[in-house]
């Protein structure tokens, strides 16, 4: 019956893993993050070095605040226009995907955004606003870099492009077999542009962020959607599937649009707006030994097992789970595909989220700053970064490890007996 059960399940959740996976356009997605995660994290560590604790308390606030203007270009130019950077990625990533030359891609995209980007802050003229590049303008970015590489990549496949005869370098011929779809791509994006000028929206980005963001944004800060994101993860990490790669790929524009709206909060010393953020996932579920808090896991094993495999599988764990690695935890104890493990790995992160996410709406725990902490930073360390430097934050990570420990105990005694038993059985029959 259970077999059944899971074969049933298996078949319906692994064809849509599939489709996710290899869609094209979330995959472009996802690899677009990761093009723009470098500068992201560097601009991040300078938010944390110019905010550094009880800095403001030895330093006098004239000290304090030249302080913050000497290292603040390091965030500003990086962090504050973050979407620019994946908008090159995701145009790289998504032409090359299409079989063209992916800077090309890259550059079109670029250029698409900025015809589309008023630039004008107040009464200056000529000047682009810092959060039309940043978190207001994500999904604009994401949609448009996406748009104008198709249909750059639809006139490349049609060959309306203008050829050079040989002997032309390879470059120069290149680039003008570039011109004429780069050309009529960033003409389409401008009559966008022009017609969206006459309506009462006034710039797509006004359009998109009233119709398209602000309401899936308000959707994924809530806790149901969370929870649901939280159960898939672990649902596709147990057959066997990057449950993180995935849901992320959907998730990640709106749980970083709502990181980089604390961001700018936290630098303004302004109330944060948000709870569940790119860093409440990372930090707090993914940040304690790995998808599902698999350090539990690893102190279990140290203090209760007795089968040699279990003590072994928590020797080359270890290491790679205080950097929250946990891949020799997954396919070793094995957690894929065990029924016997499959009520705490699924249960416990959704415990320890509702746990999050509660302290920090009581106030009990400061919510995400926005800074980006890298995910393998060790847990206590990255829970006290990723909540502005406070304290709280590593006591709420040993709180949620506490809980995970619990949830897991008695089944893994189950496991680890099992093991144990057939250990035995096995060294009898070979004396």
């Amino acid at each position: 019956m259970e077999s059944k059960f899971m074969e049933k399940l298996e078949d319906i959740l692994l064809p849509i893993a599939d489709k996710l996976n290899n869609n094209k356009y979330l995959s472009s997605l996802r690899d677009g993050f990761m093009v723009a995660l470098p500068l992201i994290i560097f601009g991040s560590i300078f938010i944390v070095i110019s905010n550094f604790p009880f800095l403001d308390k030895i330093l006098s606030k004239q000290q304090f605040a030249t302080w913050q203007q000497l290292v603040g270009p390091a965030s500003e130019s990086t962090l504050s226009i973050m979407g620019l950077f994946v908008i090159i990625g995701i145009g790289y990533k998504l032409t090359e995907k299409n079989g063209f030359e992916g800077i090309y891609g890259a550059v079109t995209a670029l250029s698409s955004v900025l015809i589309l980007t008023p630039q004008i802050v107040g009464k200056t003229q000529g000047v682009i606003p810092v959060e039309i590049l940043g978190a207001k303008g994500m999904f604009l970015g994401l949609i448009v870099s996406m748009l104008s590489c198709e249909i750059y990549s639809y006139l490349c496949k049609k060959e309306i492009t203008i050829k050079m005869p040989n002997g032309v370098p390879e470059q120069v011929s290149k680039s003008f077999s570039a011109l004429i779809p780069i050309s009529a791509t960033l003409t389409i994006v401008l009559l966008i542009r022009i017609i969206v000028s006459f309506t009462p929206f006034e710039t797509l980005q006004n359009l998109i962020y009233t119709v398209l963001q602000q309401p899936l944004t308000a959707l994924g800060s809530g806790l149901p959607a969370t929870i649901v994101a939280v159960l898939l993860i672990q649902v596709f990490w147990f057959f066997g599937l990057h449950g993180q790669i995935i849901v992320n790929t959907v998730f990640d524009p709106i749980w970083y649009s709502l990181n980089n709206e604390n961001l700018e909060a936290f630098k303004a010393h302004q109330e944060l707006p948000n709870i569940i953020t790119k860093q409440f996932i990372d930090t707090f579920l993914v940040g304690m030994g790995g998808t599902g808090g698999t350090m539990a896991v690893i102190l279990l094993i140290y203090i209760i097992a007795r089968s040699q495999q279990n003590k072994e599988i928590g020797k080359l764990g270890a290491p790679s789970s205080i950097f929250n690695v946990n891949e020799p935890i997954l396919f070793g104890l094995p957690i894929i595909m065990n029924p016997i493990i499959v009520i705490p790995w699924v249960i416990a992160p959704i415990v320890v989220t509702l746990i999050t996410y509660f302290s920090m709406q009581l106030g009990l725990v400061p919510k995400p700053s926005g800074v980006i902490v890298p995910w393998t930073t060790p847990i206590f360390i990255s829970g006290y970064l990723a909540t502005g430097n406070a304290w709280q934050g590593a006591v709420l990570q040993l709180v949620n490890l506490l809980v995970t420990f619990i949830i897991w105990l008695p089944f893994f005694k189950v496991l680890d007996n099992g093991y144990f038993k057939q250990e035995q059985k096995n060294k009898q029959n070979e004396e």
